[in-house]
This record gives C-alpha cells, structure tokens and sequence, in this order.
C-alpha cells in the first residue's frame, strides 16, 4: 500500500479536490465558481449547425424552421414627445357681497381679544366664519398677535365661483383673507400678511 505524504502531485491534488469539503462556506463558493464557468462557457460556444437531416429534408416533408435565435435586444419605436397643456385655471367672476360680509366680521371677531380673555373664547367668535380645518390652525395663534382694530372697509383682490381673496386692512398690517364658498356659506380659509 502506498504512503501517502504531504509533498508531490498526489498531494495538491488531494489539496484541490478536497477544499470544497472542508465547510459549507467553502462548498458554496466551489457551486457559484462552477455556475459561473458553466455560464460563461454556454455564452461563448457557437450554435450547432442543423444535422443532415434537417438540412437536406430528409426525404420528408417538413415545414421549415428558424434555428433558435439568441435573445436580441429589439429597439422600440420612438414616440413623439408628450406635450403637457396647461389646464385653465378658475373663471374669474364678479366678487359676491356675501362672501366680503362674511370677511368684515370675521375681520371684527378677529380682533376681538379683550385683556384676560381665554383663546378658547376667541376661536369661539371665529368658529361660525372659519372652516374647521383653519379653525385647527388658529388654535396655536395668539390672540395678543391678531391686532386691535380693523382699520378699513374689506375689498375683494380676485374671485372665482367658489373662492375669493379680500383685503382687509387692520393695525399690525394688511390681511390678504381666503374665503370659500362651502355648503354652509361662505367660509375664512387661510389668511396672508402683506410683507
């Protein structure tokens, strides 16, 4: 029986071969090498060329058939470019009194903050002219920062049929007021200072 050394080509053979079995790390590795090479090697042989048979017919009738064809990448047509219109906005109309009435008492119930009054009892003068989702935000104003007095007649800046925006002069600046036509009326929605 022969002895089997550390040294010559028997050896680095048994060296070889035998490192996939060492773990599953290493067996793991020696798969994805081999799948690679396989890979590869499929990539770089030419097609078979059709046996005799299929080129010559046979003697048979057969319907002709392409041999299998590699994926190709197929170029896809152009389209036009997309030109994007944009859409009309709102049509202007006339301002409607009713929504400028709404703003002027708004305009008075805004700066209505006696000293010492709670906010809970301001927002309670605006609820009935604001929308609910305003209402919210001006719930972290404070009053003391809404101005005392009103200091001119509202006038409407632009109106559409469900919107419009007023002016509305006060002592800490000029207030640019959304209102918006709801099933409830006219409402405040959100309010702008002038710089």
């Amino acid at each position: 029986m022969p002895i089997r050394t550390h040294r010559g080509r028997a050896a680095v053979y048994r060296r070889f071969w035998g490192w996939p079995l060492r773990s599953p790390k290493h067996l793991a590795a020696a798969l994805v090498v081999v799948g690679a090479a396989a890979t590869v090697v499929g990539l770089l042989l030419p097609e078979p060329p059709p046996s005799r048979n299929e080129a010559a017919g046979g003697g048979r009738t057969t319907s002709y058939q392409l041999p299998p064809q590699r994926s190709a990448v197929v170029p896809t047509p152009k389209r036009p470019p997309t030109i994007s219109v944009p859409q009309a906005g709102p049509t202007p109309t006339a301002p409607d009194p009713a929504g400028v009435a709404v703003v002027e008492k708004w305009g008075e119930a805004w700066v209505n903050h006696p000293v010492g009054a709670e906010r809970r009892q301001w927002l309670d003068g605006l609820r009935p002219l604001t929308t609910d989702e305003f209402l919210s935000e001006l719930s972290t104003v404070d009053p003391v920062n809404a101005g005392n007095v009103v200091t001119g007649a509202p006038a409407a800046v632009s109106s559409t049929e469900g919107s419009m925006v007023v002016r509305l002069p006060t002592d800490i600046g000029v207030l640019n007021v959304t209102v918006n036509k709801t099933p409830a009326g006219w409402r405040v929605a959100q309010y702008d200072k002038e710089g």
